[in-house]
Order: structure tokens, then C-alpha cells, then sequence
């Protein structure tokens, strides 16, 4: 069974603000996730913008019902109620973050479960999260297919550390998909990158008529893990 993942981007324009939402995630939300059962979750900083304050969440799932339940759990959990209590009464006209973009996923069958190819313990690992965004529903679906049939297989070959694959469900700029890769540092990240890129695999697949004009547009941000990450 094919895992789901909820990709959010908190909007933060402050320095201060960034602490304080990491304070919160820290010490509630990323405990009362666990209480669930939810394991695993990334929260990192845009180490690609350093004037960028906005934190990214992985947020992996089991099943849509449990992705759908999460939030009516939180709000009867009653430790996370009192560990919330000073983030809840925070200011209206100041808020820490001003919005949450989110993107609900669905793993590809190439890789139905995240994959763990870094040691979190790693001090200086990075990850790469990338949003290829298609300019029609069946170029979407050719570009999984591309995944499926060979792309994927070729990043692990190549050390580029798949850790989800996700076709989107519903979210900002669809259709598309978001992919999440790490590496133990930046450098071995950018010498995986070339090794993907001269593979013989790559050369023979990435021309094929059936995966012509599948993506329209790339996004894609370098993500320094917090301290209290799980990724």
C-alpha cells in the first residue's frame, strides 16, 4: 500500500518568527505527531534563501483517513492543548506565519515508501525538494510513468537519495509531482547530480517520444534540516 504525504511550506518573513515557529513544532507538534502514530516527519529551513524565514514539513501518512483525522485528533489532544496554549493566543494583526501552502501526495509505485538513504544523525546533510509541474493531466502522468519505469531506479544507482516520490492530489500549481532527495553534504549531493546525468541510462530514457514535453516547470529548493528534524 502506497504511503501519502503532505508537503507544507509556512510562510515566515522574520527571524524571530522563525524561532518561534520552530519552538512550537518542536515542542508540540512534532510530539503530538508522534502520538498518532506519524513518524518520520522533515521540518527544515531554506538553506538555498537566506533572507527566506519559511520553514518546510514533511508529513508522512499511512492512509488518506489517517491524513483526514489528524487535525480533529490534535485539536482532543489535551498535552498538545496546554503545550500550544501561548502559540494559540498569539496576535492576530501579528502573526508568526502569514499563510500554509500545502500539497497533499500520493507515492509513486516505483517508490510506495519513503526511503531513509541519509543518516539522520549526519551533521551536515542536505536535501533537495523538487516540484515538476506539467501543463496537462496526461503529461503529468507520463512524467510518473518516466519516473516509474526506470528514473527512479537510476537515482538510487547513482546515490542521488530518493527519500518520496509523490504525484499531487491537490494543491498550489497542479498538476504536478514533488520529490524530496538527500545527501550526507552539499558536495556529495552535487556529485550525484552529475553522475545521474551522465548515465547511459539517463541518455537513453530521457529522449524517448512517449516522455516528450511532460514537465513545463521545475521548482525547487535546498533544505538545511532543524535539529529536531526526523529526516
Amino acid at each position: 500500500m502506497s504511503e501519502f504525504y503532505e508537503i507544507r511550506i509556512y510562510r515566515v518573513f522574520d527571524f524571530e518568527k522563525q524561532n518561534q515557529l520552530e519552538a512550537w513544532m518542536k515542542n508540540a507538534l512534532m510530539p503530538a505527531l508522534g502520538r498518532l502514530g506519524i513518524k518520520n516527519v522533515g521540518v527544515f529551513q531554506n538553506q538555498g534563501d537566506p533572507n527566506d524565514h519559511s520553514e518546510f514539513m514533511v508529513i508522512p501518512f499511512q492512509s488518506l483517513e489517517q491524513f483526514s483525522e489528524m487535525n480533529i485528533k490534535l485539536a482532543a489532544d489535551e498535552i498538545f492543548a496546554e503545550a500550544s496554549k501561548e502559540w494559540f493566543g498569539q496576535d492576530m494583526k501579528d502573526p508568526v506565519y502569514t499563510r500554509i501552502d500545502s500539497w497533499l501526495t500520493e507515492a509513486f509505485d516505483s517508490i510506495p515508501k519513503m526511503e531513509m538513504p541519509v543518516d539522520v544523525a549526519a551533521p551536515d546533510r542536505i536535501y533537495e525538494l523538487r516540484l515538476y509541474e506539467s501543463h496537462n493531466m496526461d503529461s503529468a502522468r507520463r512524467k510518473v510513468a518516466m519516473f516509474d519505469d526506470g528514473e527512479t531506479q537510476l537515482m538510487r544507482d547513482v546515490k542521488l537519495g530518493p527519500v518520496f516520490f509523490g504525484r499531487t492530489l491537490a494543491g498550489p500549481d497542479c498538476p504536478n509531482l514533488i520529490y524530496l532527495l538527500g545527501a550526507e553534504n552539499e558536495a556529495a549531493h552535487k556529485e550525484h547530480w552529475k553522475a545521474f546525468l551522465a548515465a547511459p541510462k539517463w541518455a537513453a530514457i530521457k529522449d524517448l517520444p512517449e516522455y516528450a514535453n511532460t514537465v513545463s516547470k521545475i521548482q525547487n529548493w535546498y533544505l538545511k534540516p532543524t535539529d529536531f528534524s526526523q529526516l
